[in-house]
């Protein structure tokens, strides 16, 4: 057990290695090895460790462990005003902050019962499915830097600069924006904007093209992938799994068209799906959505109305007094409050949204004051990960990096 506690502290994964055979820890060791893949490794995707049990380059067993960038966000929510959260959910997914940013505040419209202005609603849309293409630009362009192709990391990132310069045009800044507000957004998309998204969509298209001619026609990235963590679609149901990672197992489940939020019902697009769920398939899956984000933006585009960008109901607002104030001081504390708190009902509620790593979900308890009593964030790339295990058994050490890659995982928002 000394050699084995050299190799990691933790005993109960060890356990969990060898609980598949019956197989004692002198025979492990001495016919087997067991070593780490990070938490310090540039492909697991931030600080994930994996502890292998592997036969010659065979993974026999790997148990994933996490926790490593714990940061306490649902315990901070508790502290804070709803508003003052905005800016840590930019901090969950950070390749898709604006995602983040609009599935938030839609959760707590939904418990204040709150609703925001067409046009706020519609951007909302706009900015999530832009922010949905560049995170697929970085989880498509890592994955296939991951197995080798480096020239497309660098073509991935440049269309991802071009969607950050629209975000630095309507929200001041380009990778954590805080830009939705609760009851609408907090600045509005003026003509410029829209132009830079027309201009962004018409010519990206081409971009995508070459992608996939510089890979496609590639026999190393192909038999890289193919066949390679195949998952079916009934593991892929009991895993728990959501997005693009349960759609390439031919799951036709995508939260904008099962429980439809925004103006997601008043627009055209598919639900790719592909059947193989294997790796090679959540590539394609991924670049086949972002073809719909384009479809969807140009529908927005053409729909969306003018008017204003943030609700006024100051009855859903309420101040929140807890000692006797002056006229003036009342004032302003009451402008406060509704500019940049909320008080909603005691209660509780959920609220899911379609983000690009799978079903982002915030479970809110209130007790009617203007934080949250306790939060709860169901972050997909946590609940995918539970995967792990099952796509690495039988794969070879390199297939293990082709996996994590192909799960897209994001470590900000598993650990939380």
């Amino acid at each position: 057990m000394e050699k084995v506690h050299n190799v990691y502290s933790d005993e109960k994964i060890y356990k969990k290695l060898l609980e598949d055979k019956n197989i004692t820890v002198e025979d492990a060791l001495e016919n087997e090895m067991v070593i780490n893949m990070g938490p310090q490794h540039p492909a697991t995707h931030g600080v994930l460790r994996i502890v292998l049990r592997l036969d010659g380059e065979t993974v026999v067993k790997a148990v994933p462990e996490l926790g490593y960038l714990h940061r306490g966000y649902e315990k901070m929510a508790e502290d804070m005003s709803y508003i003052e959260f905005i800016p840590h959910t930019d901090r969950l997914d950070y390749t898709a902050t604006l995602c983040n940013n609009v599935a938030y505040v839609l959760a707590v419209e939904k418990l204040a019962g709150i609703e925001a202005p067409k046009r706020a609603q519609w951007i909302r849309m706009i900015v999530a499915e832009l922010a949905r293409i560049a995170a697929h630009m970085i989880a498509i362009g890592t994955f296939a830097m991951d197995v080798g192709a480096v020239t497309m990391v660098m073509w991935t990132f440049r269309e991802r600069e071009r969607i950050q310069e629209i975000f630095d045009r309507f929200a001041g800044a380009r990778f954590t924006t805080s830009y939705t507000r609760l009851g609408g957004v907090a600045s509005d998309l003026d003509d410029v904007a829209i132009k830079m998204i027309r201009d962004f969509l018409n010519s990206f298209e081409p971009g995508l093209k070459d992608m996939d001619n510089l890979v496609l026609h590639n026999r190393i990235f192909i038999d890289r992938l193919e066949g390679v963590g195949v998952l079916s679609k009934e593991e892929a149901i009991s895993f728990g799994l959501t997005g693009p990672n349960l759609r390439a197992s031919g799951v036709e489940y995508d939260v904008r068209r099962a429980k439809p939020y925004l103006y997601y019902n008043e627009v055209d697009f598919k639900i790719p799906t592909y059947p193989e769920g294997d790796s090679l398939a959540r590539y394609f899956l991924r670049g086949d959505e972002v073809r719909e984000s384009v479809k969807i933006l140009y529908q927005c585009l053409d729909k969306i109305p003018h008017g204003e960008i943030m609700a006024n109901d100051p009855k859903r607002v309420l101040p929140r007094k807890t000692e006797i104030y002056s006229r003036m001081e009342e004032l302003i504390h009451d402008f406060m409050i509704i500019n940049y708190g909320i008080n909603p009902p005691v209660g509780d509620s959920f609220f899911s949204a379609e983000n690009p790593k799978g079903e982002l979900g915030f479970y809110i308890v209130s007790n009617g004051e203007g934080h949250p009593w306790k939060m709860k964030i169901r972050s997909p790339s946590f609940c995918n990960l539970q995967v792990l295990s099952k796509l690495c058994e039988g794969a070879m050490i390199s297939d293990v990096i082709a996996i994590i890659g192909s799960l897209d995982p994001v470590m900000g928002e598993a650990d939380k």
